[in-house]
């Protein structure tokens, strides 16, 4: 038996060393942390997003009962040439570099048989979104199983 070799000989290593510089730093992107808690009466979903504020999240329940919790900022770095205007000079620099930064994260999570939907609610607190899922009584879970009768 032969082993496969992975074999990278085409893309020469000039191509790597030229895109990861401090130049063009290698973006790397993770997604963030999630912790789901179950207690007596309800479960916690916690998801870490520092630097995150409520007006960055979305969460919702979609018409096939997941939870599904959306996150979007944009930002953009810029200089401030304010300054040079209200000195009446003209700026004739250029940007040589400008730092834009896009995050964006999508997560759906199954939500159990026993979540009451209407009484979900959410807060974000130093960067930590929580959503508490309620959890439905004994009582009311009975009323919502259908007894099938058998002809």
């Amino acid at each position: 038996m032969l082993l496969a070799r992975r074999n990278s000989d085409w893309l020469p290593d000039v191509f790597n060393d030229f895109f990861d510089t401090d130049f063009m730093p290698r973006v790397s992107a993770t997604a963030p942390a999630i912790n789901v808690i179950e207690k007596d009466n309800e479960y916690d979903v916690e998801l870490a997003a520092p630097g995150m504020t409520k007006d960055d999240f979305k969460v919702s329940v979609d018409a096939d009962n997941n939870l599904v919790v959306d996150l979007e900022k944009k930002t953009e770095k810029k200089e401030d040439n304010n300054d040079e205007k209200k000195e009446g000079k003209k700026n004739e620099g250029r940007y040589l570099r400008r730092e834009f930064c896009y995050t964006q994260f999508h997560q759906s999570l199954i939500l159990p048989d026993d979540v009451e939907t209407d009484k979900i609610s959410a807060n974000v607190n130093n960067g930590v979104l929580k959503v508490v899922l309620p959890k439905k009584t004994a009582q009311e879970m009975k009323k919502n199983n259908k007894v099938i009768k058998i002809h």
